[in-house]
Formats: C-alpha cells, structure tokens, sequence
C-alpha cells in the first residue's frame, strides 16, 4: 500500500546501508528533520539493514523506517513515493540504482564515485537525458574551506593563467591499506583507486581550474600490497581473512573486526547473509588494483597536471602547486588519517597541517589565512550536506556538483586505467557523448 507524502517535507530513501551510508541519514534526521523525511532503506543484506534501522532509533532518535531488499527497490519507490534516492551501494552498482531511481521519477544524490567505467557513465548520461531529473555527486572535498580558498585564489587571478598542477596524494597504511582488505581491492567492484579515490582529486582540479580532461596517460602498479609483494615486506605465513587468524593478531595491517561494536554490527555479525569479509588479508590473493600510480593529464584550457597516488605512506594528505603566468601556490595538507566506517574516528578528514603560500612573480611570498569551520573536512561536510539536503542558496563557487561533473571527474580515472591496460595516451573527446538520449 503505498503512503501518501507530507507536501511541507522533502522524502528520502537511501539504499545501501554499509559504512558511508550513515554519514547521509544521520544528518537528513538530525539537522535537516524539519524539511526532510526519511521513508525508507534498502540493502541486498538483511541484518545490515536492520543495524541501520537500530541506528535511526537508538543513536539519532527517529523512528524506524520500512526495510527493502534489492530486488524490492522498485517495490520501494511505488510505496514510499520518494523525491529522491541516495545511493551508497558498491561503485559498480551506482548506475544501476541511479537509472532506476531516474526513470521511476526520482530524483538523485549519490556517493562518489557516480559509475566505474564510460559505458555505465553512457548509460546514465542517457537516462538524466532522457527523464529530466536531476543527479547530484556528493562531492564533499570541494567545500572544504582550505580547497574553496584555492579556487577563489585563481578565479581572482593571483596567480594570472594557470599552465601547470603537480600534485601528490598520500594515503597512509591505515586507511590507504583498508582499500586492500575491502571490496575495493577488486577493480570491477571499484574502478581501482584512479576512479574510487582519485575521483575526488580529479573533480578538484577540474573545480579549481575550471576545465575538463582533454588527454590522459598513465603508470603504475600493485607494487606495495598483494600476495606478490609479501616476501618484499617480510611476509612468509599467510592468512586470508584477519577474523579467527593467530597470523593476523601480530600484523599492523590487519583489522580485528570482533574489537569494535559499531564495526562487528556492521559487517562481521552480517556476513551470514551474504558472505562478504571486510578483514581480508593486504597480503593475500584477490587484489587486482594498483597502489602506487602516476598520471599525466592535459586539459581543454591547454593546462597540465601531473598526478601521483600511493596507499602505503607515513602520513595522509596532499601537495599541491600551481603555476601560473603571475606566479605559483604552494599547498599542503595533512590530514588526520581513520578506518572507513569504525575505528576511533572523532573527525572524518580532519586537518593537522595546514599551509597555502602565493609566491608573487615579483613580489614576496605570503601565506594565505583560511578559517575552518565545525564538522569533518574542516568545515566542508555541514556545508555539503546544507547544500544538498536545505534549500538552494547562491554559490559564488559553483560548488554543487552534477552529473556532469561526477562524469568528467570519472573520466580522467577511467582514461587512465584504459590507458595503464594500453600503454599509450587515452582522448578523453569521445568516451562519452553528453547529448545522447537512450
């Protein structure tokens, strides 16, 4: 039987209730409850489903909500009558949820990355083309303080043309190991960290830049984790999973599943449902991404950048310099590192170290002031989520991200892994066609 909407309230239904998925519902219950509801969640898994359910009512105080498997999903939608899906499944089941919501009348908001690869991204070209609605990418980097800063800094020309970005992306062996015990660590669930992670980095130069991908190269390999790489680090016993292993006890890269509530609930105490382990070994068989890559990318406005990722380093965050025909920014961030989804976690993308230097051509450096705000990323997430779920407000930035963006962020990862599988340069012109309908 389906429910009649409260007009005065905006509905939500989220599927896919794992690790990211409560940093959306907590907020639409919590700050965001006088003009949004709640109605309904969705998950292939049974009992993580009914976690989220005790979630809602005992930790934010809501009521519970109605429970669907995935293949009730367009049960869901004809009974809750949503406005809008969230989708925070696995990467490669995005566009499956994101085309269905789109064509039974919803509109979107999904995690990042919005698919893994062009024809999926096709597929949902086609569809916002062919319904109308809209889809939103949750990009929440952009609206940390220190990286809207960087944006005005060049829309304000203090630096004149930018011709080149370097930047280095540091992942260190806690939460750049935790891609290699996950799902992740299967690049036709995730894309490889060039999609999954690097979608984030790439969207951010296309938002500071204010340009799109023109041609793609890159390099790179498994060369840290993996069972091939294990004698290299000292690894001679093995284990595949850390739950119920003597091994993994004495190995700094394992996860004890069964040491964390929150954790256990989530995912050790579900697996009879649907089998999947998040404590798999870094060291053990399966894993088929790349942890240390490069990549060169030329952009429409003829600028380059050269991009390095690694997921094994002592410390997290980022380097960033900028170019330009007036001088150059120096940025570094270093960011407090965590366990997706658990683990001691007080502030997700909290930051320790903090730096933008403007080196004039002719003049003297100075360091640039930033105010952070309240909330994970410095500010960012209150401000991405207000953007998202409280009524449109004026950006000046142009932080809000759409389909377009989610997919020409993507792009310059998916040109990237066609290009690691070919060897040469990818043209990003022509994966994608923005004006097809289906």
């Amino acid at each position: 039987m389906s429910r009649e909407k409260n007009q005065s309230k905006k509905r939500y239904v989220l599927v896919g209730t794992g690790g990211r998925a409560e940093f959306f519902y907590k907020h639409l219950v919590t700050d965001f409850k006088e003009t949004s509801e709640l109605v309904g969640f969705c998950d292939i898994n049974q009992t993580r489903l009914a976690y989220a359910n005790e979630l809602l009512q005992n930790r934010y105080g809501y009521k519970a909500v109605p429970l669907y498997l995935s293949n009730q999903f367009d049960e869901m939608i004809a009974t809750e009558k949503p406005d809008v899906v969230i989708v925070t499944t696995v990467d490669r089941t995005h566009h499956h949820y994101i085309i269905r919501a789109l064509e039974l009348g919803c509109d979107v908001i999904t995690e990042k990355p919005m698919t893994t690869d062009a024809e999926k991204c096709q597929e949902i070209i086609d569809a916002v083309n062919t319904t109308g609605k809209n889809v939103r990418v949750a990009f929440n980097y952009r609206y940390a303080p220190h990286n809207t800063k960087i944006r005005e800094l060049i829309m304000n020309d203090t630096i004149g043309e930018v011709y080149s970005v370097h930047f280095e992306w540091a992942l260190d062996t806690q939460h750049g190991a935790d891609y290699f015990r996950r799902w992740h660590r299967d690049k036709a669930n995730s894309g490889g960290l060039l999609v999954h992670k690097s979608t984030h980095h790439f969207d951010l130069v296309n938002f500071w830049l204010g340009t799109a991908p023109k041609t793609v190269y890159a390099a790179g390999g498994l060369r840290f984790y993996g069972r091939e790489n294990a004698e290299s680090r000292g690894v001679t016993e093995f284990y595949q999973r850390a739950h119920g292993s003597e091994l993994a006890k004495a190995d700094p890269f394992a996860i004890q599943l069964e040491e964390n509530g929150h954790l256990k609930a989530l995912y050790l105490d579900a697996e009879k449902d649907d089998g999947y382990q998040r404590d798999q070994s870094v060291f053990g068989d399966g894993i088929n991404i790349e942890d240390t890559l490069a990549v060169t990318v030329t952009y429409q406005n003829k600028a380059v950048l050269t991009y390095s990722l690694n997921a094994y380093l002592p410390w997290e965050g980022y380097i960033v310099s900028f170019n330009g025909s007036k001088g150059r920014i120096e940025v570094r961030i270093r960011e407090q590192s965590y366990i997706n989804s658990g683990g001691d976690k007080a502030d997700e993308g909290a930051i320790q170290e903090r730096s933008i230097t403007v080196l004039p051509m002719f003049g003297s450096p100075y360091e640039v002031e930033v105010t952070e705000g309240e909330g994970g990323h410095g500010g960012g997430d209150p401000l991405l989520l207000r953007d998202l779920f409280d009524k449109p407000r004026e950006d000046e930035f142009q932080r809000a991200a759409s389909h377009v963006d989610g997919a020409m962020s993507i792009l310059t990862g998916i040109a990237g892994n066609m290009s690691l599988q070919t060897g040469q340069a990818v043209q990003v012109d022509g994966l994608i066609d923005f004006q097809r309908r289906d």
